[in-house]
C-alpha cells in the first residue's frame, strides 16, 4: 500500500467512513516490515478516536482441564494428543471465587470460566455450569464471562444469560477456508451457529482466532471480514504458542513485526470493536509487547492462560501506566485500590 493510499484509508476511517476492504486489508499485511510503524501510527489514531485510552482487561480460569474429545491441532487439552497436560474435573464455588479475587487484584474487570469439552446441551452439566456462573455473578467481584464450547440450542444460551453470564467467548480460530486443516471433529458452521444462538439470547460475544497455524495472508483477512459480518463485540487475537505433542508444535513462529501488522489490519477492518491481545504474546512478541496498543489493540488478557503461563500482573499494569493508558476499572490505582476493595492482600499479587 502506498503512503498516499494509507493516508487516504486512515482519514476515511477517522471521518466515519467505510473500514478497510478486503484488498486494502491484504495490502496492509503485505506491507514491507519497514512500513510497520507507519501502519501502526494510523492504527493508533483509529484506536484513540473510537476506543480512547481505556484498556479492557480480562482473566480466565481453566475450570475443567484436559480430555477434550475435539481434535483442534493447536490445543494442549485435546485427548487426541499426548501433551502431558494435567486433567481435573469442573471446579467448585470456592476455587472459582478465589480466581475471581485474583483476577480483580490483577486489574481485570471480568473472569472467563473456560472448560475443555465439546460444548453444552441441556442436562446436569449445564445445571452445574449455570450454578457456578450465578455464584460468580452474584459475588460482584468481577463480571461473569465464560467459554464453554459449542452451544447446540438457543435455549441453552438463554439459560446461561439468565444465570448472570455477560459475555461468551467462542473463537472461530481461523478462516473458513483453513478450518478443515485445524479441526475435523466439528465444523466452522458449528461455531457460526453457536455465535448466532448467543446473539439471539442477548449475550455479548467475544470471538477471534489464532495466528501462526499455517494460514495465508488472505485467510487472516478472511477471518477479520467474517468477524465483521457477525458483528461480534470483542475480538481476541492469539498467536500460536507451540505445544509439544500437538500437530502444530513445529510451526515457525510469526515474526514480531508480522504480528504488529496483523493487529493493525484488524483495527483497520474493525475500527470500533474491542481488539484484545491474548495467548502467545509473551513468547512471540517478547520485548515488543508494549507496541500492541500503538498497533491498535484496546484490550488485554492478564494472568495465566489455560495451560501456559502469562507474565506477572504488575508488569502488565506498569506497562499500561508507562504508556499513559488506563485499565477500565472504576477506582483502580496502580498501588492496588481494586485489590483492597476485593479484600485481597496486595502481597499476593503475582510478580
Amino acid at each position: 500500500m502506498s503512503m498516499d493510499g494509507l493516508n487516504e484509508l486512515g482519514e476515511r476511517i477517522l471521518a466515519g467512513g467505510e473500514p478497510a476492504t478486503e484488498e486494502e486489508a491484504v495490502q496492509i499485511l503485505e506491507a514491507d516490515p519497514s512500513e510497520v510503524f507507519e501502519l501502526a501510527a494510523w492504527a493508533n489514531r483509529i484506536r484513540k478516536q473510537f476506543k480512547g485510552d481505556k484498556v479492557h482487561l480480562c482473566a480466565i480460569i481453566n475450570a475443567k482441564s484436559g480430555g477434550c474429545p475435539e481434535d483442534c491441532t493447536f490445543c494442549a487439552q485435546s485427548a487426541h494428543y499426548d501433551t502431558g497436560v494435567q486433567r481435573h474435573n469442573f471446579l467448585g464455588r470456592e476455587e472459582v471465587l478465589r480466581a475471581a479475587r485474583d483476577a480483580r487484584m490483577s486489574g481485570a474487570q471480568a473472569l472467563g470460566i473456560v472448560t475443555a469439552w465439546r460444548g453444552l446441551k441441556d442436562g446436569p452439566v449445564l445445571d452445574e455450569v449455570c450454578q457456578r456462573i450465578r455464584e460468580l455473578a452474584e459475588s460482584g467481584i468481577v463480571r461473569a464471562d465464560a467459554s464453554l464450547g459449542i452451544i447446540e440450542s438457543p435455549e441453552v444460551a438463554q439459560r446461561l444469560k439468565d444465570s448472570g453470564l455477560h459475555c461468551y467467548n467462542h473463537n472461530l480460530e481461523t478462516a473458513r477456508s483453513h478450518f478443515p486443516n485445524i479441526c475435523s471433529t466439528h465444523t466452522f458452521d458449528d461455531r457460526i451457529r453457536t455465535i448466532h444462538h448467543l446473539k439471539t439470547a442477548g449475550l455479548k460475544v467475544c470471538s477471534g482466532g489464532i495466528f501462526g497455524m499455517g494460514e495465508t495472508v488472505r485467510q487472516r483477512v478472511e477471518l477479520a471480514l467474517e468477524l465483521r459480518r457477525l458483528d461480534v463485540d470483542i475480538v481476541p487475537l492469539n498467536f500460536l504458542h507451540r505445544i509439544v505433542g500437538t500437530p502444530q508444535e513445529k510451526n515457525e513462529p510469526l515474526p514480531p513485526l508480522e504480528i504488529l501488522k496483523t493487529i493493525a489490519m484488524f483495527r483497520f477492518v474493525l475500527p470500533r470493536k474491542e481488539i484484545m491481545i491474548a495467548g502467545g504474546r509473551e513468547v512471540n512478541l517478547r520485548d515488543l509487547q508494549s507496541l500492541i496498543f500503538h498497533a491498535g489493540a484496546s484490550a488485554l488478557m492478564v494472568g495465566n492462560y489455560l495451560t501456559t503461563q502469562g507474565r506477572g500482573a504488575r508488569a502488565d499494569l506498569q506497562m499500561l501506566k508507562d504508556l499513559g493508558l488506563d485499565p477500565k476499572w472504576p477506582g483502580w490505582d496502580h498501588d492496588g485500590e481494586a485489590a483492597r476493595e476485593a479484600g485481597v492482600a496486595l502481597a499476593a499479587t503475582p510478580t
